[in-house]
């Protein structure tokens, strides 16, 4: 018979491309997990779309689908976080989706934070110089949510009209489960200039970027109560999403959060370094945060934030539009990469972790890995600079390619691609550090960071030991630490994750090569302004 004491917690992370659910216990220790995909649908002009639909259904497979694996009684959940992309999802008066893109099908009602229809609209915003920007950084982005609500109304009037609410994708996690419609203080200060620290929304602004019928309304669309990650929603879990979840209706749930801030509080904790650990995950895209006890005004990186990741502190969070799709975009050009590919579907293995293997095995230290990429650099901006220069318009740019087709060539390919996310994660450290924001140490979490080469490798390209945690899934423990909040397993999220978090491996860069990553580094700043001045050209 399953154990019914209130012992164990679920955290659900929506990513870009899939559905993940874990079950932890009390202490934070991964039980078992499920995965599943969702669809990501792109469009000419950077335009990116999903269904909330799909992503709901994903959602309730993988929490039972993880119950299952884990073996443990659904009445032993004693709460449930959620996590998710900070994309845009749009509901009309009934809840129905509505359609956001060309395509006119109501099902796909999701711009996805890596679309950028929206940067014209972004670009007018800045234009404005309006005070609410202080705390994006200087500039908002279209990744960000009233950019792209700006160009739902400019482009798709009958939509905006019709719609009955604009969701963070957290936010409609946490309403679809319980029917409260409160919205976290993470999504909404980070991504739709709420301005947390005041606790109000600046009508102003929205009347200014052209957006008065939301302040005419009194923000009854974005959200009109404001809570912090990790408050309970409503009742619980309603009776219809326990049923679909196979979970006991009223199981707490907490608001949620962004998929990288998760991330955050699932790692940065760790060795009691939570003002001085930067928080790095590193997935599809990455993302930077730094917590600190005052505002910190720092150019293009976005914030600060008060009590968007950590309760009562203020959050700088930087990163790269695009990290590990940069990896994936760069190896894919190469002539080799159809042949590694092969060989990577038969050892199940992404290819970047097949690239990182092959540079590993020939190596008898992996900071060696830097002398494959001898006289090859690389800017891996395919999309945009998040940070430290809020420059959608950037562009990736590769020096010192030959004519070489082979495996060999592609795995340099590869370490120097690294080594940029490396190069680039170090220009944002060092913008924060220009404004006297310290960081000791990187906690390293999602996806495409777990390989020991790449740890080692981005320790020496920043100059700086990378942290590993124990939990292999920080991203998800993120979400449980918010539903142990909710559920009153703990105080509170700070306390969660003095408990939960725990240190698994520390990665020191290497003195040997770091001279090395010295001139690297100078080489890629050269490089990356120099694409600038000719891109328009």
């Amino acid at each position: 018979m399953k154990n019914e004491t209130k012992n164990t917690l679920i955290g659900v992370d929506v990513g870009s491309g899939s559905v993940r659910a874990g079950i932890f216990d009390l202490s934070g220790h991964l039980l078992a997990h499920a995965t599943r995909p969702i669809t990501l649908k792109r469009y000419a002009g950077n335009r990116v779309e999903q269904s909330s639909n799909e992503i709901w259904q994903a959602v309730c497979q993988s929490i039972r689908e993880a119950v299952d694996a884990a073996g443990v009684s659904p009445a032993s959940v004693s709460g449930v976080g959620f996590d998710a992309t900070c994309s845009l999802v749009v509901l009309g008066r009934d809840g129905e989706p509505l359609a956001v893109g060309d395509a006119c099908d109501p099902e796909r009602n999701i711009i996805v934070w890596m679309d950028h229809r929206a940067t014209e609209q972004a670009e007018r915003i800045n234009d404005t110089g309006h005070s609410v920007l202080q705390y994006v950084g200087g500039k908002i982005s279209p990744e960000m949510e009233t950019p792209k609500i700006l160009w739902l109304k400019e482009n798709r009037r009958k939509v905006y009209d019709n719609a009955w609410q604009f969701f963070d994708l957290a936010d409609f996690l946490t309403w679809r489960a319980t029917g409260d419609l409160a919205r976290s203080t993470c999504t909404v200060t980070c991504k739709w200039t709420y301005l947390a620290h005041e606790k109000r929304w600046d009508a102003d602004y929205f009347r200014t970027i052209g957006l008065d019928e939301l302040a005419d309304e009194e923000f009854a669309r974005i959200g009109q109560r404001i809570v912090e990650p990790g408050t309970p929603c409503g009742q619980g879990l309603s009776a219809a999403a326990a049923d679909e979840m196979g979970l006991p209706a009223g199981t707490p749930v907490a608001i949620g959060m962004i998929d990288a801030h998760a991330g955050g509080i699932g790692t940065a904790g760790v060795d009691n370094g939570a003002l001085h650990n930067l928080a790095w995950v590193f997935g599809t895209s990455a993302c930077t945060m730094t917590s600190t006890e005052n505002p910190v005004y720092i150019p293009g990186v976005w914030g600060p934030y008060y009590s968007a990741m950590v309760p009562g502190m203020w959050l700088s969070e930087g990163g790269q539009s695009a990290a590990g799709a940069a990896i994936d975009q760069l190896v894919a050009f190469h002539p080799a990469a159809a042949e590694a590919s092969v060989q990577a579907r038969a050892l199940n293995v992404p290819l970047p972790v097949y690239l990182a293997d092959l540079a590993l095995a020939r190596l008898t230290d992996p900071s060696k890995a830097i002398e494959l990429a001898r006289g090859l650099h690389v800017v891996p901006e395919f999309l945009g600079n998040r940070a430290p220069f809020a420059d959608p318009h950037a562009r990736a740019a590769i020096a010192g390619l030959g004519m070489e087709r082979d495996l060999d060539n592609l795995v340099a390919l590869y370490v120097a691609g690294l080594c940029g996310i490396g190069y680039g994660l170090r220009q944002i450290v060092d913008a924060q550090r220009q404004q006297g924001v310290k960081t000791d140490k990187i906690v390293i979490s999602g996806g495409a960071g777990q390989h020991p080469l790449v740890r080692q490798l981005l320790a020496d390209a920043c100059d700086l030991p990378i942290l590993a945690t124990k939990c292999s899934e920080p991203v998800l423990l993120g979400s449980a630490i918010l539903g142990a909040v909710a559920g009153k397993v703990t105080s509170s999220v700070s306390e969660a994750m003095k408990q939960m978090t725990k240190l698994d491996r520390q990665f020191e860069p290497q003195d040997a090569y770091r001279q090395t990553h010295q001139t690297r580094y100078e080489n890629y700043k050269l490089l990356q302004q120099t694409v600038k001045t000719f891109r328009d050209c």
